[in-house]
């Protein structure tokens, strides 16, 4: 009976190293029901291996940051750590991991700020009695991971998902960045607030700030929301105004083969009675031309490059070629949904790559361009070439890809030298650069 009187004792009263203890198991909850939160909020695929990392060495954060980093630099610590724990482990990109960081606190900010001035009214303690007791501390732990739990659930069978994240350009990006920032910075104000002066707020103050925090993301995120829509759709209209040139054009083609198909019938005819193989072969070349030109327009076409940013870039360097007599030969047969980079890289070295190939074709005689997209399974990659016709053959393909080498007047010289900052951050990228007597080819390889 002693024992029990002992231990109610000890969990009844304010105990400060007891509670430092006390503060371990609670990371076991309270760390995963956090991971979910961002994954289902986030669409996230993450390993079973990648999930128990990160519980293991948020964990160990925990423990560092309650008994050997003072406060309130153990606050900014654990944030840091979140940030690239999420970062590093489960591979998201900088903005992502970001807001993966931000996620669950407003949720368990909010959810501090509602819960913890009706928790102390109705138990008539005040918030030391709350933080060192840890009879009070361990319920107050209970209610909000109950809340937590219930957020998790909501998150995973609603499939509430913030998956526009992927489709958002740069500006938007730093816009969204910008604003999630002062949003942290809010919510760590309102933590002090709530730590300092929660005994001196009545329940209704406490109750208009969580709404007003609530308010504030939920504006936040409806806008966010409603400016990913209006630059999909702009895509989608730039997609389709490209679609509708490449229609046109290639309707003038068809109509044009159909008026000439008995003249064409007629030629090769002639060539037949007469047996003039060698006039056959160079009729059947300049015929073989212009039906490749139609092939090409399409495949010019949004159900086949399916992501309308790369299928506006093909587009408009397409056309920009055509417009200088440029041949471009276009073989697509790659699914850009699976592709194994982030797509604004990858729009941004083939952007370069088809500009230096038009730039330099265009001095040649023969003007020609051969776009290729492939997945090679067997290799475990996806290729993209792109080889085109070329006056300097003495150019040194080591050189070119230093920072400020350029062969023409008035360039920078860095859309090579760019490329190869890329390469240097994705281990899975490879970019081979030859050339032969008639072709300078660029081939890049994304491994998988």
């Amino acid at each position: 009976m002693e024992i029990l009187n002992n231990v109610w004792t000890a969990l009844s009263t304010p105990n400060e190293e007891l509670m430092k203890i006390l503060t371990i198991p609670p990371f076991f909850v309270e760390i995963p029901l956090i991971m979910y939160i961002f994954i289902y909020a986030l669409n996230i695929t993450a390993t079973r291996k990648q999930k128990l990392i990160y519980i293991a060495l948020s964990i160990i954060t925990g423990i560092i940051c309650s008994f050997v980093i003072p406060s309130p630099y153990n606050v900014i610590f654990n944030y840091g750590m979140m940030f690239l724990l999420i970062l590093f482990i489960f591979k998201l990109t900088i903005l992502k991991s970001f807001i993966a960081m931000i996620v669950p606190t407003v949720i368990f900010t909010l959810l501090g700020v509602l819960i913890s001035n009706p928790f102390l009214t109705v138990l008539h303690i005040n918030y030391e009695q709350a933080s060192l007791v840890p009879i009070y501390r361990y319920l107050y732990l209970a209610i909000s991971y109950l809340l937590l739990f219930g957020v998790v659930l909501i998150l995973k069978h609603k499939s509430i998902a913030l998956t526009i994240l992927d489709e958002l350009d740069k500006k938007n990006k730093l816009m969204l960045f910008t604003n999630l920032g002062f949003g942290l910075l809010a919510i760590i104000l309102q933590l002090f607030l709530t730590v300092y002066y929660i005994d001196a707020l009545p329940v209704l103050i406490t109750l208009i700030s969580s709404i007003s925090l609530l308010a504030y993301f939920g504006i936040s995120i409806y806008s966010l929301t409603r400016v990913t829509k209006l630059f999909l759709t702009t895509q989608e209209l730039e997609s389709a105004e490209a679609y509708n040139k490449s229609l046109s054009i290639l309707h003038d083609n068809v109509r044009g083969f159909k008026h000439d198909f008995d003249n064409i019938v007629a030629t090769i005819g002639g060539y037949v009675k007469t047996e003039d193989m060698e006039g056959l072969k160079q009729y059947y070349t300049q015929l073989e031309e212009d039906c490749q030109k139609v092939n090409n327009i399409a495949t010019l076409n949004p159900n086949i490059i399916n992501n309308p940013g790369i299928f506006n870039l093909l587009s408009s360097k397409y056309h920009e070629a055509d417009s200088k007599n440029i041949k471009i030969n276009l073989d697509f047969f790659l699914d850009l949904n699976t592709l194994n980079m982030k797509i604004y890289e990858f729009s941004r070295i083939l952007g370069i790559l088809i500009d230096n190939a038009i730039e330099e074709t265009s001095k040649c005689e023969e003007k020609v361009i051969n776009i290729k997209f492939r997945n090679e399974q067997n290799k475990n990659r996806q290729v993209v070439i792109v080889e085109n016709t070329y006056t300097n053959k003495d150019v040194d393909i080591d050189e070119i890809f230093n920072k400020g080498y350029s062969s023409k007047d008035n360039h920078s010289g860095l859309g090579l030298w760019e490329i190869k900052q890329i390469l240097k951050k994705n281990s899975n990228l490879n970019l081979y650069t030859t050339k032969n007597d008639e072709f300078f080819k660029q081939q890049l390889e994304i491994y998988y």
